[in-house]
């Protein structure tokens, strides 16, 4: 049996496949493998995965990961390390940027350029087989265009600098129990200040008739197209998909952002789990 694994900051989803049968599905606290020793990343398995695993976990003989902070050989060694600690009836183990997951879910054995949108924003140019061109996304404070980090930056700016009509602003700040020293506190004194500022995106998307809002966000995604999908070759050729939650809720913006710079979007999924689900059923 597979092992097919989804890794983000905020959660990791878990697939176990039996030739084209998924046999279950499991969840279990999300994390950065960038940020965690071997040691650490096999101690959360063990306390996370393997107890939900149960009598599966020796009919593993597959594991496919793709993950958040997979960035370099690196970190996708240690992972590897790590999952065979716990794993160890499994002969093949693979570890992978969650980039190359998005692209395998979208596009399978096809080429195209897959784009990431959710909490941060990333894409790549896929040939079929591996991600061969790579536009850094940056963070979400030099980058990550359209990503719901930015989004919602973006929206408390213009919130707290009265770029909004008055009726908007005061809704918002209403809605979020929030005022401005206090939303200072959370993006500049407290960790994780990109989940802070994507939880504000439903206001967004709740009110996106407003055409200040619409404007903002229709502006935030040809920006993400601008400055990430135009810098690859033949983009306006070639298929261009995307994966997360931002894209998928805001699809219909997504879709006018790209008309209006002659990009061809070909599918929006929420999350990549049912692609690659697809793509491992026959690889």
């Amino acid at each position: 049996m597979k092992l097919i694994a989804d890794s983000g900051s905020t959660k990791v989803e878990w697939c176990i496949l039996d030739g084209d049968k998924v046999v279950r599905q499991l969840f279990t606290s999300g994390f950065n493998a960038l940020m965690l020793t071997e040691e650490e990343i096999s101690q959360y398995l063990d306390d996370e995965l393997v107890s939900q695993l149960g009598n599966d976990k020796d009919s593993i003989t597959e594991v496919y990961f793709y993950g958040a902070g997979c960035v370099d050989e690196d970190v996708c060694r240690t992972m590897r390390r790590a999952l065979r600690n716990n794993l160890q009836a499994a002969v093949s183990i693979e570890a992978n940027s969650d980039m190359l997951g998005a692209a395998r879910a979208l596009f399978g054995e096809r080429e195209g350029i897959a784009c990431i949108l959710g909490t941060g924003a990333n894409s790549g140019y896929y040939n079929g087989t591996e991600i061969k061109d790579h536009v850094s996304p940056l963070g979400y404070i030099l980058g990550d265009e359209g990503s719901g980090a930015v989004l919602g930056r973006h929206l408390i700016g213009d919130v707290l600098k009265h770029q909004l009509p008055r009726e908007l602003c005061e809704r918002f700040l209403d809605e979020y129990n929030l005022e401005s020293g206090a939303i200072l506190r959370r993006v500049y004194k407290e960790p994780m200040p990109n989940r802070f500022l994507a939880s504000v995106t439903p206001f967004l998307l709740k009110n996106i008739e407003e055409p200040a809002i619409h404007r903002l966000v229709l502006n935030e995604f040809k920006s993400f197209f601008v400055r990430n999908v135009a810098q690859y070759d033949r983009y306006r050729q070639l298929p261009v998909s995307f994966v997360g939650s931002i894209a998928f809720l805001y699809k219909p913006v997504l879709m006018e952002a790209a008309a209006a710079l002659d990009v061809e979007i070909s599918t929006v999924l929420k999350a990549p789990m049912e692609g690659l689900i697809a793509y491992h059923s026959v690889n």
